[in-house]
C-alpha cells in the first residue's frame, strides 16, 4: 500500500559519488540481469496457461482477495502477477475486478483509491489526505525535502533529459550538490550523456519519482509552462 508524500524543509547531503563513478554504476546496472524481470517473466508464461482454480471464486470473493493482496504489497502487483497469486482466474475477470474495487472505494468516502504505477496496481491514500499522511514521517527525515531540491526536482523531471547546466540555467545557482542529493534519493538518475562539447551526464526521473509523487506516468505531471521545455 502506498502513501502521497508531503514536503518539508531539510538540509541537503553532498555524500553521491562524483560524476564520472555515478555513470559507470548505471553502466554496470544496466548490464545486471534482473531477478524480479525474470520471476514476472515466468508469471506470464504461467498466465497464458488458462483459467486455473481461480475461475471458480465469486466476483464477490475475486475483488475481496485483489484488496487483501493490494494492501498487503509494499509494491504495485503488475496484473499478470495477480492473476497467478488468485490462481488464474480469467483476466477480463481481473480487469473487471479491478475496476469494480475502484468504484467500491470512491463510492464508500474512505480516503483510499486503486492506482496503475509502475507497471502494477496498488492501493493509495487519496491526495486530500496527503497533510495528515505526511505527520507520520515528520522529522524522520525520510521524506524531508527543501523547497531548493523540490524546485532541481521539478526542472528535471519537466524537462528531462536534462544536464546540471540546464538546471543552472534555469536556477541561476549551482545545482551540482542538489542533484547528487536527488541521485541518493532515489529520485532521479543519469539517463546518459549530452551530445555536445564535453558529453556532460544528464539526468531523468525515475521509477522511485512517480511512486513518492502518485504518479502512473510523466504525462500526469500538471502543466506548468514557465517549466515545460520549449
Amino acid at each position: 500500500m502506498q502513501m502521497q508524500s508531503g514536503t518539508g524543509d531539510g538540509e541537503e547531503r553532498d555524500l553521491a559519488p562524483d560524476e564520472e563513478s555515478s555513470s559507470d554504476s548505471a553502466g554496470a546496472e544496466e548490464g545486471a540481469s534482473n531477478p524480479k524481470e525474470e520471476a514476472l517473466a515466468a508469471e506470464a508464461a504461467e498466465a497464458k496457461r488458462g483459467p486455473g482454480p481461480g475461475e471458480a471464486l465469486s466476483d464477490v470473493e475475486l475483488e475481496r482477495q485483489i484488496t487483501a493482496l493490494l494492501f498487503a504489497s509494499p509494491d504495485p502487483i503488475p496484473e499478470t502477477r495477480l492473476r497467478t497469486l488468485l490462481q488464474r482466474p480469467r483476466k477480463a475477470r481481473v480487469t473487471d475486478a479491478l475496476a469494480r474495487l475502484g468504484r467500491t472505494l470512491e463510492d464508500s468516502g474512505l480516503p483510499l483509491q486503486v492506482r496503475s504505477l509502475r507497471g502494477g496496481w496498488t492501493l493509495m491514500t487519496s491526495p486530500e489526505s496527503a497533510q495528515v499522511v505526511s505527520r507520520l514521517t515528520q522529522g524522520s527525515g525520510i521524506d524531508r525535502i527543501s523547497g531548493a531540491a523540490l524546485e532541481t526536482l521539478s526542472i528535471v523531471a519537466y524537462r528531462q533529459p536534462v544536464t546540471k547546466a540546464d538546471v543552472e540555467a534555469v536556477r541561476g545557482v549551482q545545482a551540482g550538490p542538489i542533484l547528487r542529493s536527488l541521485v541518493d534519493r532515489g529520485l532521479i538518475r543519469v539517463t546518459g550523456r549530452a551530445d555536445v562539447p564535453g558529453g556532460p551526464l544528464e539526468y531523468g526521473t525515475t521509477a522511485e519519482f512517480l511512486d513518492r509523487f502518485g504518479l502512473g506516468s510523466l504525462e500526469e505531471l500538471p502543466r506548468d509552462a514557465e517549466l515545460a521545455r520549449d
